[in-house]
């Protein structure tokens, strides 16, 4: 029988790392852009729930390399602790 390869963890938390960094810097970019020309409040809003929604998506992501690493090190696997 031929076993998945394991998932690349370390590609997917870069991705996560890129995805909060650029939604804090368009977030800002949005209130700051909201603010200086007089936009109206709903766009505000739709920028508040836009970065929420990226970092709850950060958050799942996160949550599940880390639940993958957490099963791998009980059962012994390559996501297990490493030894020095």
């Amino acid at each position: 029988m031929s076993q998945r390869p394991p998932p690349n963890d370390a590609g997917q938390m870069r991705l996560v790392g890129a995805v909060i960094a650029l939604t804090m810097l368009v977030w800002l970019a949005v209130n700051w852009a909201g603010r200086r020309y007089g936009w109206p409040a709903e766009y505000a809003f739709l920028a508040d729930f836009a970065a929420m929604g990226a970092l709850v998506w950060s958050l799942l992501v996160t949550w599940r390399i880390w639940r993958r690493r957490d099963s791998g090190a009980q059962q012994g696997g390559p996501g297990g602790p490493r030894e020095r």
